[in-house]
């Protein structure tokens, strides 16, 4: 990417997460090179003299699916094409969201101005004209299994190409037919291979994987802080986090998690208090949050690295590999993602699981100096009791979110498709259980400030410090019951807003007291 004029060169520069989101919220411009433009070409013409020559390709000049060994005649090779679009688009459901529609335009477009689809310069220009207008096309949520790529999706997807289907334009829902008219714009004729083209391919799955491990990554990084704050509140060791320990088993997420909360500790007076206590170890909630947090660290690389691959990967089929070559194979399959994504829902459920318990030992009283329920006058008041129902019902559901959706298989099209991947429930699934993920550490951070308030007049370290007065700054510490739902809505709004990390991050470039360890290239980059 040409970073210093924030230009992309679809087909040309590479893809990532970060680069696809940037392009989805208009921080960067992307553009279709000469080069492209004429590698596209290319392909295009190679695929109108299959035609003319009437060798027998898939997809090309046969029919779909079951019905590949019915031949298609040249005449009607451009109504297929016109014809796949329509009758694969049987999603149901409620439209996903704008942005995850937007950032599957952005991932096909890619992928086919890689140059080995077939595909006219002309469609490519009309789906760079709906990113750039934000005309993002209807797209229900259920349908695909992520199999001869996201199917249904993508026909909805490209429904508006042909005047069909319908758009999201500043918030409001309108015919396609109807953007088209207001822009002066006709429906597109759709050449031999191009429907095809259009909706083979795993972008469903990919995109949502993209909005995945964005809000993963927020998690991870807002769960190191306010675990380290509650090791703080419920006055836990400093040694489990020590590097000598966790260089003897090296996992990278862990020595990453570790020297983190390590340098979120550094300068505390709470810690130094009670150096010389007689409690042998923490219970595991808070002893062991490298290893969790860390496994969790490395279930989000994993699918980073995975992510990275198909953003600039070739997903469609037949693929046109040059005039003699043309190959009918599987590229569209979900299976790599799929997985990565049912691996990263249980890492993200994980992260809420021992959230959960921190809350709970917050809670129990058994702490020097803390409260039981983390208020004085309980029996009239319940403190924050029912705030650990709350935590303890999500992280429940998402226990019931886990269970792999790429384990399952149902065979479709008569067969021909007798192995599908289901991924994009798997997307879905990982998406909902980051969602409750978010409430669960906005519990936390509030316990977690709770408990902070009895080490005064005690200090931490500077950067927990700084986290608390943010915190304080919403929410105020509760003398007796009052409604907490209201406190439970504005943390959440503090996590999904991701305050505590820029606050964080910019406060460490002012004072120079940074947060960054040896691995934050591969763990606080996408």
């Amino acid at each position: 990417m040409t970073t210093k004029t924030n230009v992309f060169a679809f087909g040309e520069d590479r893809l990532t997460a970060g680069i696809a989101l940037g392009l989805a919220r208009k921080k960067i411009q992307g553009v279709l090179t000469e080069q492209t433009r004429k590698k596209v070409a290319k392909s295009e013409a190679i695929v109108h003299n299959i035609v003319r020559e009437r060798k027998p390709v898939y997809g090309i000049n046969t029919g779909f699916g079951p019905l590949c060994t019915t031949r298609i005649s040249t005449a009607d090779t451009n109504l297929l094409q016109l014809n796949i679009l329509k009758s694969h688009s049987v999603g149901v459901g409620d439209p996903i969201p704008e942005e995850i529609a937007k950032l599957m335009l952005i991932l096909k477009l890619q992928s086919l101005a890689k140059g080995y689809s077939g595909i006219a310069e002309k469609t490519l220009d009309r789906i760079l004209w709906h990113i750039e207008e934000d005309a993002i096309p209807c797209v229900p949520e259920k349908g695909s299994v992520g199999a001869s790529g996201d199917l249904a999706p993508l026909a909805h997807l490209f429904l508006p190409l042909i005047g069909e289907g319908q758009v999201f334009v500043k918030g409001k829902r309108i015919p396609a037919s109807l953007l088209l008219e207001e822009h002066g714009l006709k429906p597109l004729p759709l050449g031999p291979k191009e429907g095809l083209a259009l909706i083979n391919g795993t972008q469903f799955i990919a995109a949502h994987a993209v909005a995945v491990l964005e809000k993963m990554h927020s998690c991870l990084a807002q769960a190191d802080i306010i675990g380290a704050m509650m090791i703080e509140g419920l006055q836990g060791s400093v040694k489990p986090f020590q590097e000598e320990l966790h260089n003897l088993r090296p996992f990278k997420g862990c020595l990453h998690v570790a020297e983190r909360v390590r340098r979120l500790l550094r300068g505390s007076e709470i810690l130094e208090d009670h150096i010389d206590c007689e409690r042998v170890q923490d219970p595991y909630s808070l002893r062991c949050i490298p290893q969790v947090h860390g496994a969790s660290r490395n279930a989000w690389l994993h699918l980073k690295e995975l992510l990275e691959i198909e953003l600039n990967a070739v997903t469609d089929n037949p693929v046109i590999i040059d005039d003699e070559l043309t190959i009918s194979g599987g590229n569209f399959h979900g299976q790599p993602l799929a997985m990565a994504l049912d691996y990263a829902c249980l890492a993200s459920s994980e992260i809420g699981n021992i959230s959960d318990r921190r809350i709970y030992l917050a809670l129990e009283g058994n702490n020097t100096g803390l409260p039981k329920l983390l208020m004085k006058d309980t029996g009239l008041n319940s403190g924050y009791m029912m705030l650990q129902y709350t935590s303890a019902a999500l992280a429940s559901e998402n226990k019931s979110l886990c269970f792999p959706a790429s384990a399952d298989s149902i065979p479709t099209s008569m067969g021909q498709e007798d192995h599908v991947s289901m991924g994009s429930i798997s997307g879905r699934k990982a998406l909902q259980v980051l969602e409750n993920i978010e409430k669960i550490l906005a519990i936390e951070l509030l316990t977690a400030a709770q408990a902070f308030e009895f080490r005064k007049p005690l200090k931490s370290g500077w950067f927990l410090e700084e986290a608390h007065q943010l915190v304080r700054s919403r929410v105020s510490f509760a003398a007796a019951d009052r409604v907490f739902s209201e406190d439970i809505e504005k943390g959440i709004e503090l996590i999904r807003s991701r305050m505590l990390i820029h606050m964080l991050n910019d406060l460490s470039e002012q004072e120079k007291l940074s947060l960054q360890t040896p691995y934050n290239q591969i763990f606080e980059q996408f």
